[in-house]
């Protein structure tokens, strides 16, 4: 629960409302608002819209927000803040930040994700700001960096800090292997090879070689090792230790031990004289090393966002006063006149004015072929022109244009946080405090019960324990796999709007398809027209194509198409009416015109059964019947085909190699509907849907909890993509139909519903394997760095192969996450499809 804590008796709360309108408004908000546990009082001004709120406790804010929804108007919409997040190292520090963010005064709520480096807040409208989420994480012991406005002054962009991290990670790393090389040759080789023991005492003898390692060692742990040092201890004193916080404990108990046993031996018990100067030096190389390399596969896990920014254009060349110029992207306003030639890349969306040329759209469709574009057409930013030249009026810019929006997907379900999270969120949230003690119980029986010398024993395993128990790989384990399979999904046209999705849609054992537009092309065609007794086929068709001609719906403008095709002229109709889901009515040269489908001419009391015959036969053949009465008089039937996809069968057929049932859901009459259904192999049906019952027909499909997908593309399916478990829609549907769902399919090819499915699949898979790899290297490894094997057969862990190992996992997990880079979706059974299925080529498009 997000609580805001009493601070000094009272604390308030301040933000907007929307909807009211006048006093008994303000009475109504201010009576829900009090009736929240740990609300004192509400003031709300009517002239600001505005609520001020006293509180007398820990209060829920959502509580607040509903009440007030309840009372039927509005809380000011959750703003999203994201912060850039320095100084995360593990699992613990996620949870620290966001339970930082989550005290503050209007925080919603807030996800931290490690791989990214970044926290999404969001905050109640009107309430916390910016400045105050960034002081609260600087209280947690990190810092928060404002990429925007560094770079507007010419600062680093994220992803030159990035690689100026790198850099500076890759020098520290060898300069602590230049000094530790020579420290862990003589210490080791003097314990295991009797000649360099002899070679040393010899020459610069026992105490100068301590002093040489101390020397040594000191400018490892306190140079290149400060990093751990300045977090670490701090964190410490705050009670709130992490990763940095056991490397340096580790490391700075092995120096310690070792400069009291260099420079005061006398107060060290007799036989445990020793130094362990390379394990401090070893340890912070190791882990330096660890946090090189993992910073290296972060960069290559956020490629695919590098790549779809490096699809924007630079520069433009617009008209300004009468002359072409070329200006930087950011200068470019709606409503400037830009010119294209040969080669181009697009800078922005926008309207074609004049010219004509052919247009590469694989990076939104994934369609290798150029897309023709003349006076009218649309054009997308980041598209490449051929070899015509046009110009275009400016119609969206900066992050309203579609890769804008395509970049800003992608990034949101890359800092997602995913319901598997919960389980690492919880163990993490203790882990690092219950290792410090199992080091400090460790520690305590070694001295206790352990052999001469008891107390070097405890120091080592102790130390040990420390180092092999970071959490880095826990924390990484989940948000990598998230970054590079969104990334990857982005490569093939998939675009994850949420990232939960990318969790609930590889337990969907349905997925419910919507066959106008989706399935079909979306272009119905007049393929019959049969009159009855007493009607010419002709004037029908008039009479009918006029008043259909006064109707959006694909159906009519396909009867519409059909007279224009026969030359038939058409006539304005009066008192035009649509019912969905039953037909239109009008007058048309003053006769009473009905089209629609059997139920409406029998609601208005006109039998159809005189063309029963022709419609059955219709509806064998996949077309969908209506019928036409004029004045009253049963006058026509008429079909009309949607042809199908050429890519449906074959996208069905590949949701049943991975094991999933496929529905249908049509508005069109059921022998029509199985019709359809037989011929692309569809397992179940639902029929004579009206456009407001598609969320009953998903509710019914879902059977005995049964986890649904719902496929649509049409304005109708908003409410049925919302309500499925997974509401995908097709790319070149409706912008309202694409942000109500969860997943878009860019190209609006349908075999990449399977595609989808299997890479969620394969992405939940690879988290499972980085968490179980995760948690058993630390449930195994901890026991051993503690001496478990050691009464048995003599095994221990020393704390510079202990922080091999850690390194070692976190890069295990990074390397693990970036196999999905690779993925390439196949049927699970080829020898279940057809042949040219198993070699369809899906490779992103270049």
């Amino acid at each position: 629960m997000n609580q805001v804590k009493q601070l000094d008796g009272m604390k308030s709360l301040d933000f907007s409302i929307e909807g009211m309108t006048c006093a008994s408004c303000v009475s109504r908000v201010e009576k829900a608002i009090r009736a929240v546990p740990g609300v004192a009082s509400a003031s709300v001004n009517l002239a600001t819209e505005r609520a001020r709120i006293e509180l007398s406790g820990p209060t829920d804010i959502r509580q607040i927000a509903e009440a007030v929804r309840k009372a039927g108007y509005t809380p000011a919409a959750a703003e999203t803040i994201t912060l850039d997040i320095e100084g995360m190292t593990c699992a613990s520090c996620v949870g620290r930040v966001e339970k930082a963010l989550k005290r503050v005064e209007g925080v919603v709520d807030a996800a931290v994700n490690l791989a990214t480096e970044r926290a999404t807040v969001a905050v109640l409208g009107g309430t916390a700001r910016k400045e105050d989420l960034a002081s609260a994480v600087e209280a947690a012991g990190y810092s928060v960096r404002n990429v925007e406005a560094e770079a507007k002054t010419g600062g680093p962009s994220r992803e030159q800090v990035k690689e100026a991290e790198a850099i500076s990670l890759r020098n520290a790393t060898l300069f602590a292997a230049l000094l530790t090389a020579p420290l862990f040759v003589i210490e080791m080789g003097a314990h295991f090879i009797p000649a360099v023991h002899m070679f040393i005492v010899d020459t610069i003898g026992m105490q100068t070689n301590r002093y040489l390692q101390f020397i040594l060692a000191s400018i490892v742990l306190f140079g290149p090792g400060r990093r751990f040092l300045v977090k670490g201890f701090p964190n410490l004193w705050r009670r709130t230790p992490d990763m940095n916080s056991l490397v340096a404990l580790g490391a700075s108990a092995a120096w310690g031990f070792s400069v009291v046993a260099t420079f005061a031996p006398q107060l060290l018990p007799a036989g445990t004289i020793n130094v362990y100067f390379e394990a401090a030096a070893v340890i912070v190389t190791l882990i330096l090393l660890g946090r090189y390399l993992e910073a290296r596969a972060k960069g290559r896990t956020g490629q695919a966002i590098k790549r779809l920014v490096r699809l924007q254009a630079k520069t433009a060349r617009v008209e300004r006063g009468g002359a072409i110029v070329e200006v930087d992207l950011d200068e470019v306003v709606a409503g400037n006149v830009v010119h294209i030639r040969p080669g181009d890349k697009i800078p922005v969306d926008g309207r074609v004015l004049s010219g004509s040329s052919y247009v590469d759209e694989a990076m939104i469709t994934g369609e290798p072929v150029p897309v023709q574009k003349t006076a009218g057409a649309e054009v997308v930013g980041g598209t490449i022109n051929k070899t015509g030249s046009f110009t275009f009026e400016a119609t969206r810019i900066g992050r309203d244009t579609v890769l804008a929006q395509i970049i800003a997907m992608v990034e949101a379900a890359q800092g997602a946080k995913l319901p598997i999270q919960a389980l690492v969120d919880r163990v993490t949230g203790v882990f690092v405090p219950i290792v410090i003690g199992l080091a400090a119980l460790t520690f305590l029986v070694w001295l206790m019960f352990g052999p001469s010398p008891q107390l070097s024993f405890a120091l080592v395993n102790a130390v040990a324990v420390l180092i092999i128990a970071c959490p880095c790989a826990m924390g990484l384990a989940t948000p990598t796999s998230i970054m590079v399979g969104t990334g990857r999904a982005a490569e093939l046209g998939i675009l994850f709007r949420k990232g939960e999705a990318l969790q609930t849609l590889r337990s969907a054992e349905v997925v419910a398809l919507d066959k106008t537009g989706t399935l079909t092309l979306g272009q119905p065609e007049l393929t019959d027209l049969i009159v009855a007794p007493g009607f010419e086929e002709d004037d029908v068709l008039r009479l009918v194509a006029s008043l259909e001609q006064h109707s959006e719906h694909p159906i009519a403008e396909a009867i519409v198409r059909g007279a224009h095709a026969r030359s038939v002229d058409l006539t304005a109709a009066d008192d035009f009416l649509a019912d969905p889901g039953f037909g239109v009515t009008g007058d048309v040269d003053g006769r009473k015109v009905l089209v629609g489908a059997d139920r409406a001419l029998r609601r208005s009391g006109i039998e159809v059964g005189s063309f029963a015959n022709q419609a059955v036969e219709f509806a064998e053949k996949g077309k969908s019947p209506l019928y036409a009465a004029i004045d009253g008089r049963l006058a026509a039937i008429i079909s009309v085909a949607d042809p199908i996809k050429p890519t449906s069968r074959t996208a069905i057929e590949r949701l049943h190699a991975l094991g999933l049932k496929v529905a249908m859901i049509t508005g069109d009459n059921e022998k029509t509907a199985q019709a359809v259904a037989k011929q692309l192999g569809i397992d179940e049906v639902v029929a004579e849907v009206l456009p407001s019952g598609k969320v009953d027909a998903i509710k019914a499909l879902r059977g005995a909890g049964r986890h649904l997908a719902f496929v649509g593309d049409g304005i109708n399916d908003a409410p049925a993509l919302a309500e499925a478990d997974v509401g995908i829609a097709v790319g070149t549907g409706t912008d309202i139909a694409i942000e109500s769902a969860d997943v878009v399919l860019m190209s609006g090819d349908l075999t990449a519903v399977g595609d989808a499915i299997a890479l969620s699949k394969a992405t939940i898979r690879n988290i499972k394997q980085n968490l179980f790899w995760a948690f058993a290297y630390n449930t195994v490894l901890i026991p051993v760095a503690a001496g478990l094997l050691y009464p048995v057969w003599g095994i221990l862990l020393s704390p510079a192969l202990a922080a091999g190992a850690m390194a070692l996992s976190s890069v295990f997990v990074l390397g693990n996450a970036l196999r999905l880079r690779r993925f390439s979706p196949r049927p699970i059974d080829p020898h279940s499809v057809p042949q040219q299925l198993s070699q369809m080529n899906l490779e992103p498009a270049q």
